[in-house]
């Protein structure tokens, strides 16, 4: 009997050890990601840190690694050597599994120049063709609209984000003279409209809140594009029964998200009408303190950024609201394929806001550092 408990006793011993050797391989195994960040202009490299650190935290909890390959793209390059966006550099991009941008601008720096020459050519080249705006209101976050709660606000944009006024076509005639003209053409392709149709027509069943696509557009005035738009959105629509779908005016939208925003569930336009419309969604959430969206290749590189702009004049004061780039962060995890560790970082968020020890979204309101509100998120990790 005892020799039996003893080669029992020695089977278990044997087990554990398997198990402990398992457990060492699987750590060893560990994913690694490889993020380009750029950090950028003004507040960018404070919001980043923030962001990184909730990244960091969340990473070591479910058992992955990131390696940040750090780049110093932005006014400061510019003005220094000129540069604005190497090709080098690009093809570096490329082989990353997601990119993290602090922001771009620099007041010394003549406005499109940044912009134009590195997130437009970001989004081109990199073909980032979809720019998805999450739009959350979470607790204890005022809102503009009295008597909206978190339940009222949440929805998601998606726009289109490679074609459309921003491709840069069209130029001047006669410029500088009396007959002077000016043109700006939108250029919206079969190919551009329907993959973006697509992606939300797919995130829509994904989301399985409201199984709600509205198609933002301006069909009584911009009759060619906008037919293209409504044409392809109800053809597709055909392999998506179980979503309900409508279109929207896209000055009606802006209208109905002020007074009805609980309406919407997730809304796909176009690129100049989206440009807009997450703006006005921003505001309705919190503020750009709290809005965050991504650039996204859902077959290559994809970029997420905080949506507050480099806020030059709050640069080195440690006191702008770094809940946006934390977002940002959030969304870059899900999109490479942690979506458990994406989410403990939002839930983070909302258990942070929860405390009230943040008193406000606006920098220098907000009652503790920009630090010490990353410090808190990350302790809710």
């Amino acid at each position: 009997m005892n020799c039996l408990r003893e080669t029992r006793n020695q089977k278990f011993v044997e087990i554990e050890n398997i198990l402990k050797i398992l457990k060492v391989g699987e750590k060893q195994m560990s994913k690694t990601y490889k993020i380009a960040l750029i950090a950028g202009d003004g507040t960018g490299p404070e919001v980043v840190a923030e962001g990184i650190k909730a990244l960091e935290t969340a990473a070591q909890k479910h058992n992955f690694k990131l390696e940040f390959i750090k780049y110093d793209l932005g006014g400061a390059r510019y003005l220094k050597s000129g540069e604005i966006l190497p090709d080098s550099i690009m093809a570096e991009f490329k082989k990353a599994d997601a990119m993290f941008l602090g922001a771009i601008g620099h007041p010394d720096v003549k406005p499109g120049i940044l912009e134009k020459g590195i997130l437009l050519r970001l989004r081109f080249e990199l073909d980032q063709y979809i720019n998805l705006r999450p739009v959350k209101l979470y607790p204890n976050v005022e809102s503009p609209l009295k008597d909206k709660k978190p339940a009222d606000i949440d929805m998601v944009i998606v726009r289109e984000n490679t074609e459309g006024i921003y491709i840069g076509a069209g130029g001047f005639l006669r410029k500088n003279t009396a007959q002077e003209v000016a043109t700006q053409e939108s250029i919206n392709t079969r190919f551009g409209v329907e993959r973006c149709v697509r992606y939300a027509y797919e995130f829509t069943k994904k989301r399985a809140k409201n199984n709600k696509l509205t198609l933002c557009g301006k069909t009584n005035v911009l009759t060619f594009a906008s037919d293209l738009w409504q044409r392809v959105f109800n053809i597709v629509h055909k392999e998506y029964a179980g979503i309900e779908t409508n279109y929207v005016n896209v000055d009606a939208v802006c209208m109905w998200l002020v007074k009805n925003p609980e309406w919407f569930d997730v809304i796909v336009t176009d690129n100049l009408f989206g440009d807009i419309i997450t703006d006005l969604a921003a505001m309705l959430q919190g503020g750009i303190g709290v809005a965050a969206g991504g650039n996204i290749n859902p077959e290559g590189v994809s970029m997420f950024e905080p949506m507050g702009g480099s806020a030059p004049k709050y640069t080195g004061q440690n006191i702008i609201n770094p809940i946006a780039a934390i977002n940002a962060a959030s969304m870059l995890l899900d999109n490479v394929g942690e979506p458990k560790a994406a989410q403990d970082i939002e839930n983070a968020i909302i258990k942070s806001l929860e405390t009230g020890k943040i008193k406000s979204m606006s920098a220098g309101k907000m009652g503790l550092t920009t630090t010490q509100v990353g410090d808190l998120v990350a302790s809710y990790i």
